[in-house]
């Protein structure tokens, strides 16, 4: 889950676009993390093709020649699926303390070639970019973080206690290998998630904010039915279940869920606005004030940066009808998509999508898809001053907000076991470079010297 688009250092910050297509990151660990996430796009691990374990075997090797033990190492299969998770263990002082956790996942979605520029599964450096599926989603936060930890063990570094960086195989789908790395690490103190919250740049480069992921809306899949004896096309009556399904997905994607403001978003908004870009920042400070304002909700989600902040959203994602050109269909089924705001149980949202089709031949049922709702995490202190100092290093004064995330993670899994977890992705990029899950995914070069700095940062300050 990759969507929040996020900065580079303050230099890169104050320079023009064309000083930010740099071509190779400048430092060692810099470019131990280009190598790690060139490699790690080659390797496709989308799901079905048994390759996550592949590529954590490929990682093992370089954390052993990076001064880690193998005994501390392990990659864990998980029963009835091809793929599993990877911890490594990174003893501390206190070996009795909860260990800290670093939460990254090794899963990307589907990428097909023919409908890319690029081949998605060849890591392809080009005009200040690095281009492949995983760039953004999950693979460049892994290979900064795993840099940074690298260069960490190699100075001989120890941290006051455990470490364990606890890496999912399934974030994409079902989430079964996250659910078994939870619990397997269910004695935390507390989760750093690479994948969630970020810097966001406007498109001319200017840092906005940074947001700290504490919370997430739930995912739901609901999938609608529609079934009917069918018969020759020659011979319609006055039922139609393609047709019966168009009415009920047009109805759906029509309708708006009411907008929602919570201390956490109206945190963010009222964080955001002073460096947002004019046309948004207005709406901010308006939503912010008062949810009900519907000019300032409509402006914001114009916005596919901002949308999945204002209230639920569910969506048609997929339709599959019919048997035959010249049959009337016998079954129809569709797939709704929902990312639903806190407060708002999946239960709830699959009543109100009954209630907007209003049709008894449209069957909804919620689908097993992996997720589970969570509670917000709290703002610990020690959390949000080492998350501080680390983007201050970068981008001096830029403003860090807590942040609700539109999209699922891994998160969800240790905030239901009541540990507390961070989106703290070290990502920095514009909105208009946010291709993840889509075509041409990509990771600007420029992000990624100081992105291993943020990384190293704060490890070095929430385990001092």
């Amino acid at each position: 889950m990759r969507f929040v688009p996020l900065a580079v250092s303050a230099l890169a910050l104050a320079m023009p676009a064309a000083a930010y297509a740099q071509a190779t990151p400048a430092t060692p660990a810099g470019q131990e993390a280009l190598e790690i996430l060139k490699e790690a796009i080659e390797v496709p691990t989308v799901a079905g093709r048994g390759n996550v374990p592949k590529l954590a075997e490929k990682l093992t090797a370089r954390l052993v020649a990076a001064g880690f033990d193998p005994k501390d190492i392990s990659f864990t299969p998980v029963e009835g699926t091809d793929t599993g998770y990877f911890i490594v263990r990174y003893p501390g002082k206190d070996r009795k303390a909860k260990p800290v956790v670093v939460n990254v996942h090794l899963d990307v979605v589907e990428a097909k070639p023919e409908d890319w520029e690029r081949d998605p599964f060849t890591a392809v450096v080009e005009n200040g970019y690095v281009f492949g599926r995983g760039a953004s989603d999950n693979k460049g936060d892994t290979a900064m973080m795993l840099a940074a930890v690298m260069k960490l063990k190699r100075s001989g570094w120890v941290p006051s206690r455990d470490l364990v960086l606890g890496i999912s195989g399934d974030e994409e789908t079902l989430m079964r290998s996250t659910a078994k790395l939870a619990e397997a690490l269910k004695d935390a103190e507390l989760v750093i998630n690479g994948d969630g919250g970020g810097g966001e740049l406007s498109n001319d480069f200017q840092p906005i904010v940074y947001s700290v992921q504490a919370a997430e809306k739930s995912y739901a899949d609901f999938k609608l039915t529609v079934t009917d004896e069918g018969g020759h096309s020659s011979r319609p009556g006055s039922f139609n279940a393609i047709g019966a399904m168009s009415r009920a997905l047009a109805k759906v994607d029509a309708y708006r869920f009411p907008p929602q403001l919570s201390p956490l978003t109206k945190a963010y908004w009222e964080g955001t606005a002073p460096n947002a870009p004019e046309d948004v920042a207005e709406a901010m400070v308006a939503f912010a004030a008062d949810p009900n304002n519907t000019a300032a909700a409509e402006r914001l989600s114009a916005r596919p940066e901002y949308v999945g902040l204002v209230r639920t959203t569910c969506v048609p994602t997929m339709v599959n009808g019919g048997h035959a050109a010249n049959a009337l269909p016998q079954s129809v089924t569709a797939n709704i998509n929902c990312r639903i705001f806190p407060g708002t149980s999946r239960v709830q949202a699959g009543e109100i999508l009954k209630q907007v089709i209003d049709d008894p031949r449209v069957t909804l049922e919620m689908m097993d898809d992996g997720s589970i709702e969570s509670p917000e995490s709290p703002l610990r202190k020690d959390m949000m001053d080492a998350i501080t100092k680390a983007v201050h290093q970068r981008a001096p004064g830029l403003t860090v907000v807590p942040q609700m995330s539109a999209g699922a993670s891994d998160s969800m899994y240790f905030r239901a076991l009541g540990i507390p977890s961070y989106g703290v992705s070290a990502i920095f990029m514009r909105p208009d470079d946010e291709f993840a899950h889509g075509l041409n995914e990509r990771l600007p070069i420029a992000t990624i010297d100081p992105g291993v700095k943020q990384w190293e940062t704060l490890l070095r300050e929430i385990l001092k």
